[in-house]
């Protein structure tokens, strides 16, 4: 499909989005081949982005990328922070564009949308993982300059037992 990318429409997200972001989140989590991972749940997206999250107010944001009007991608994001830069930044968790609207600039227009965001509040950086055998993602992230932070290694503590650390 080749559509200009200027009919790509980049909108926050509302509460009535939700059910489509999380058939977005399990297309994106059956992409990465890990479809049983994908636990979220109505329920937690509307805490989570619009709700009380940690009892203190929505603890992520969304955006979604339309196409006349349609649902094509999305974009999850929060705030994080550099003890070395001494500013928050932002942290993109995912972001999806449904396969047969790839190419149309969907992708694009989100990452521009989440940079003008942390411009506008001072941040220091955005940054995202990637998997690495995700090669049309890693191809289109060194187009627009994204930098692989190669000597660093993600690590994870999980529930319920968070490795040896948890009750």
């Amino acid at each position: 499909m080749s559509q200009p990318a200027a009919s790509v429409n980049v909108r926050s997200a509302t509460p009535a989005d939700v059910p489509t972001i999380l058939r977005f989140i399990r297309e994106l989590a059956e992409y990465e081949r890990a479809p049983l991972e994908a636990k979220a749940t109505e329920a937690d997206l509307l805490r989570d982005l619009f709700g009380q999250g940690f009892g203190c107010g929505p603890v992520a944001e969304a955006l979604m990328a339309e196409l006349d009007g349609k649902p094509v991608g999305f974009a999850l994001f929060f705030s994080n922070y550099s003890t070395w830069r001494g500013r928050s930044g932002i942290y993109l968790e995912d972001l999806y564009v449904t396969p047969e609207f790839r190419g149309i600039g969907a992708g694009k227009a989100l990452l521009q949308r989440i940079v003008r965001t942390a411009q506008s509040r001072g941040c220091g950086r955005v940054e995202w993982s990637v998997l690495d055998w995700n090669e049309p993602a890693l191809k289109f992230y060194r187009s627009i300059g994204a930098e692989a932070m190669t000597e660093w290694t993600v690590h994870r503590l999980s529930a319920p037992n968070f490795g040896t650390l948890g009750v």
